[in-house]
């Protein structure tokens, strides 16, 4: 199909001819960092304050957790849910703990 300039017409072409097609090229690649080493060391960058953070963080005692959810679940250990929300709560408002 195309559109006749000054005539308000349209012009289409006969029935098998071919049709021009736009060549659509793919977008550029996204070029890789210059070395693995400057890769590496964005990636250092990037990560090291969350290693730094979880370096912090005390050591789990997996033998108390399991304690403690085998108390829960007997039912020995009283659970105050509201106390646990409120907790949870003043924790992200960075209240105190």
């Amino acid at each position: 199909m195309k559109i006749v300039p000054g005539t308000g017409g349209i012009e289409t072409p006969a029935v098998g001819a071919p049709t021009p097609v736009a060549r659509v090229d793919s977008a550029p690649a996204v070029s890789p960092p210059a070395s693995a080493a400057a890769s590496e060391a964005l990636q250092s960058a990037v990560l090291q304050p969350a290693l730094d953070a979880l370096r912090d963080l005390p050591e789990i005692d997996h033998a108390k957790v399991a304690a403690l959810r085998e108390q829960l679940a007997k039912g020995e250990l009283p659970f105050n849910a509201s106390k646990l929300a409120a907790l949870i709560e003043s924790y992200h408002r960075g209240g105190s703990r």
